[in-house]
């Protein structure tokens, strides 16, 4: 027999323990039956996220091949997302020539980064008077933030310190921040997931608290303990299992962190700077930052991000994938085919990363639907062929379904040079946030 009832719990419902909050996902609990309000399920509110890839990509290898349309063949570095074609749209034609300064020569790097989501010139500047664009990320903060307890979430998976000059008589400010709040202010990005965490879901008070109390052997979710009793009681069997799946979740999380934390106790580190939680792996501390990015968007902590998969210009090798040779080493490719094989490999391997995090939204449910349903999710880089080094027909990917705002399954060709920054309206107004304009912009994107 099914009861109907006017109470619910509190769309912000949280569980409290001991120096501790955890907020919940979306539960039909939430829902008043009966009521206006009930149209929560259905009407879910919306997630957008941005991440980055470092140095171009191989343009014949990421976009696909004829005038667009849903019968597009699926391209080698897109492969890793062939399970979710029918929630992808892949963008070719766009390109961010505010960036572009042909009488500065050097220092491509940073201006292609430093505008990619604002579509403006980055002042260069080696001293604290930087000064770019506010970001897409940002106006959607203004107002996608402002029920949620984080207006945004900025992560990396590298250091965030970097000062000085970085190339060419640019402030590694311009490297260091892919998302800028205002023109003058850049927004830190966290690489350190046991930070993080604690920024989610810790007891918000100063970071040395929060690690103190996270080297405690007692786990978050023993201090509410008697709060998960008490809320289970008033849920039914779905709402139930939605909440024993984030809980475990989150459990998981926190034990991956205490492990990589005790493992650089208990090994000696190499002697470089290396803060503790972060993982040796790349590929670890990428999927553990995307698993608390997904809790995060989940718990409705936060709607918006901005994600660098790693810094521009950046030499890392991976060995593990067969490219022992430096990222932007290779991304200099002169048309070399062993070049050109490494750099589509290190290519490949971060959209497969990505793939895992558009999985775990594609898995988790929210409302009527998926976190998926209800996200965009934009991966690309700001420059395009990274031999070229210029922000011509950028590698842009859209995966999500956008509230039923985004039509997956299709490849859109533009005409060669729109403005990403139509796209970047585009988006915004998918999501309910509406400005005039945004850059260099000069309208909508037509059929998106």
């Amino acid at each position: 027999m099914n009861f109907i009832t006017k109470k619910a719990l509190p769309r912000r419902a949280v569980l409290k323990g001991i120096g501790t909050t955890l907020a919940l996902p979306l539960l039909g609990a939430m829902v008043p039956a009966m009521t206006a309000t009930a149209k929560t399920a259905a009407n879910p509110v919306p997630r957008l996220g941005f991440f980055y890839a470092p140095n171009g990509m191989f343009l014949p290898n990421f976009h696909p091949t004829g005038d667009g349309g849903r019968d597009y063949t699926i391209t080698p570095t897109l492969s890793p997302l062939e399970s979710h074609r029918e929630q992808m749209v892949v963008i070719s034609g766009l390109s961010n020539s505010a960036v572009v300064s042909p009488n500065e020569g050097g220092g491509v790097h940073t201006r292609a980064h430093g505008g990619w989501l604002s579509g403006v010139l980055p002042k260069r500047t080696e001293g604290a008077d930087v000064l770019a664009g506010k970001t897409i990320d940002q106006y959607a903060a203004d107002v996608l933030g402002k029920d949620t307890s984080l207006r945004s979430l900025e992560l990396t998976s590298e250091t965030n310190y970097t000062v000085g000059n970085c190339e060419n008589g640019y402030s590694c400010t311009y490297q260091n921040s892919t998302s800028w709040r205002t023109p003058t202010t850049p927004l830190p990005h966290e690489r350190d997931p046991r930070v993080v965490f604690q920024r989610l879901f810790g007891d918000g008070g100063s970071l040395e608290a929060r690690l103190a109390q996270m080297k405690t052997d007692r786990s978050i979710l023993d201090s509410v303990t008697q709060s998960i009793n008490q809320l289970e009681s008033k849920l039914g069997p779905g709402d139930r299992v939605v909440v024993d799946e984030y809980l475990t979740a989150v459990r998981e999380i926190e034990q991956r962190i205490q492990r990589t934390q005790q493992n650089n106790v208990s090994t000696p580190l190499p002697n470089v700077e290396q803060p503790a939680g972060v993982p040796d792996s790349y590929e670890e501390h990428i999927e553990t930052l995307f698993e608390m990015l997904a809790l995060a968007f989940q718990a409705d902590v936060t709607r918006v991000s901005c994600f660098q998969m790693a810094r521009e210009l950046s030499g890392r090798t991976y060995p593990n994938i067969g490219v022992p040779e430096a990222h932007h080493s290779v991304s200099h490719h002169q048309l070399n085919p062993h070049n050109i094989e490494q750099y589509t490999r290190i290519n490949t391997h971060q959209v497969s990363l990505f793939s895992k995090l558009i999985e775990r939204l594609h898995n988790t449910p929210d409302g009527d639907g998926s976190l998926l349903d209800h996200s965009i999710m934009m991966y690309g880089s700001g420059m395009g062929d990274g031999d070229h080094h210029t922000p011509y027909n950028l590698p842009v990917i859209l995966v999500g379904g956008g509230r039923g705002q985004l039509e997956g399954g299709r490849h859109i060709k533009y005409p060669m040079h729109t403005p990403f920054m139509n796209l970047g309206l585009s988006l915004l107004d998918k999501v309910g946030v509406e400005i005039e304009s945004l850059g260099d912009s000069t309208g909508r994107l037509a059929g998106l």
